[in-house]
């Protein structure tokens, strides 16, 4: 895995668990407080939410750009995007292929595998 790879699955993991955290904090969050009391967070807390979906859909773009995943696996990540704990899901398989990589190129530098 290449340095420029490696740095867009990084930011793919750290949108990823961003964009979760504002769909359960601060968007559910918000839409409770709003039918149990008067204070309406609805707009603001979406709008935050709806920029960090954005910036996870570019992030997620450009991961398959460099990274070259199937339509299948962009797919998912986006199905997990959608879905209020699938950041979390998909950073956890971020992070197993990311330490798959490093370690394919230690391998590679030290010449156990050829590539």
């Amino acid at each position: 895995m290449d340095v420029k790879t490696a740095a867009a699955m990084r930011r793919l993991r750290i949108i990823s668990i961003a964009e979760a955290i504002s769909f359960l904090a601060l968007l559910l969050l918000g839409s409770v407080l709003s039918r149990v009391s008067s204070i309406n967070l609805v707009m603001p807390l979406g709008m935050i939410h709806g920029v960090l979906f954005i910036l996870y859909l570019v992030f997620l773009a450009d991961v398959w750009s460099k990274a070259k995943w199937t339509r299948g696996r962009v797919g998912l990540f986006f199905l997990l995007s959608v879905l209020p704990t699938g950041g979390f899901f998909g950073d956890r398989m971020i992070k197993k292929e990311e330490e798959a990589g490093v370690i394919a190129t230690r391998a590679r530098k030290e010449g156990v595998i050829n590539a």
